[in-house]
C-alpha cells in the first residue's frame, strides 16, 4: 500500500468517526424524548458542507472525498430527521431547513448553469467549500474563550477533539499528496483548534474533582 491509499484510508475512518459522534447527540434524543441542550444548525451546515464536497469530489473524480462526504451527508440527514421528531420548535427548525435547501438548490443552479468552464467550477467550487470549513472550525473559538474565563471544559467534547485532530490532519497530508490547497488550508485550522482544545483539557483538568472535567462520549 503506498503512501496515498494509506492516507485515504486515513481520512476515511477518521473523518466517518468524527461524524459518528453525532450519535450521542442522537442517543440523548432517543432517551429524552427532547433536543434539549442539543443544537440544529451544526448538523445542517455540516450537510450542506458534506453535498459541497461530495460535488467536489466528483468534479475532482477523487473516490476518498466522495465516500467520505457520502456518508457524512447520510449520517447528517439522519440526525436531522431524528432532531425534526424530538424537537419543540419544529418551525424554526423547519425555515431554517428551508433556506439551506434554496441556498443549496441556487448553489447547484449556479455551478452547474453558469459556470460552463470545468477549471473554473471546480476551482470556484473548492474556494466555497473551503471557506465554508474554515468557518466552521473557527466559530468555536468564542466558544473557547467563554471556556478560558471560567475554567470549565464541561462543554467539550473530548473525543470528537480527538477525531477533529486525526482528521484534519490526515486530509493536510493528503491534500499535499495531490497538491491540492483547497483540501490542506480549510482543514489546516482544525489542527490549530484542536491543539487549542488540548491544552484546555489539560490545563483545566483538575477543575472539577468530582466529576470529567469534560464532556465524555457515551454510544
Amino acid at each position: 500500500m503506498d503512501l496515498l491509499s494509506l492516507l485515504s484510508w486515513a481520512c476515511i475512518v477518521f473523518t466517518v468517526g468524527m461524524f459518528s459522534t453525532g450519535l450521542t447527540d442522537l442517543k440523548k434524543m432517543r432517551e429524552s424524548k427532547s433536543t434539549d441542550n442539543i443544537q440544529f444548525l451544526p448538523f445542517l451546515t455540516t450537510c450542506l458542507n458534506n453535498l459541497g464536497w461530495m460535488y467536489y469530489g466528483i468534479l475532482k473524480r477523487d473516490q476518498t472525498i466522495i465516500l467520505v462526504n457520502i456518508i457524512g451527508a447520510l449520517l447528517q440527514i439522519l440526525y436531522i430527521i431524528m432532531y425534526f421528531r424530538y424537537t419543540k420548535q419544529r418551525r424554526l427548525v423547519s425555515s431554517q431547513t428551508l433556506a439551506a435547501g434554496i441556498v443549496l438548490i441556487c448553489g447547484w443552479l449556479y455551478f452547474t448553469m453558469f459556470l460552463t468552464d470545468g477549471d473554473i467550477r471546480l476551482s470556484q467550487l473548492g474556494l466555497t467549500c473551503s471557506v465554508v470549513t474554515v468557518s466552521m472550525y473557527l466559530s468555536p473559538l468564542t466558544d473557547l474563550v467563554e471556556i478560558v474565563r471560567s475554567g470549565n471544559v464541561q462543554c467539550l467534547s473530548f473525543p470528537l477533539t480527538v477525531a477533529t485532530f486525526f482528521t484534519s490532519t490526515s486530509w493536510v497530508f493528503y491534500g499535499l499528496q495531490l497538491s491540492d490547497y483547497y483540501i490542506v488550508v480549510p482543514n489546516t485550522p482544525g489542527i490549530f483548534t484542536s491543539l487549542i482544545r488540548f491544552y484546555l483539557f489539560w490545563k483545566f483538568a483538575s477543575v472539577n474533582q468530582g466529576s470529567p472535567s469534560y464532556k465524555p462520549v457515551h454510544i
